[in-house]
């Protein structure tokens, strides 16, 4: 987790990820993340659940939007733990699986829940289980 976070802040890496989160992240923080994924404002703030609009007039996100954020953070780190290249997690990220009924992991991560698939399946491919 502290890896992410520190990808996503200016934090310590020791910081303690519920305080950054409950302190808020930076808008900053949503910039880095898109631009790691590669994708346009709108469509990361939609994945996000963040108007355009509201993100360009604040300076630090609300917690529940520095949660989310945190969140796909992770996931991207896990992604590029598990299939070793960023390029190869972005498209991995975008792309429809089988296992979850044609959605991406993307779409899927716009809930905790659907996170929590994402990294089973992430999971299973660290150990050579293909589902």
């Amino acid at each position: 987790m502290c890896a992410a976070l520190a990808f996503l802040t200016t934090s310590k890496s020791g910081e303690d990820p519920v305080k950054v989160v409950e302190r808020g992240l930076p808008k900053a923080a949503f910039e880095r993340l898109r631009l790691a994924f590669g994708l346009p404002k709108n469509q990361m703030a939609d994945i996000v659940s963040i108007p355009v609009r509201t993100l360009a007039r604040r300076k630090r996100l609300l917690v529940p939007e520095s949660d989310r954020v945190l969140r796909l953070g992770l996931l991207f780190q896990k992604c590029l733990s598990v299939l070793g290249d960023a390029e190869a997690s972005r498209q991995w990220m975008q792309v429809p699986k089988r296992a979850f009924a044609g959605r991406t992991p993307l779409e899927m991560a716009r809930t905790e829940v659907g996170a929590r698939e994402v990294e089973r399946l992430l999971g299973q491919i660290e150990h050579g289980v293909f589902a």
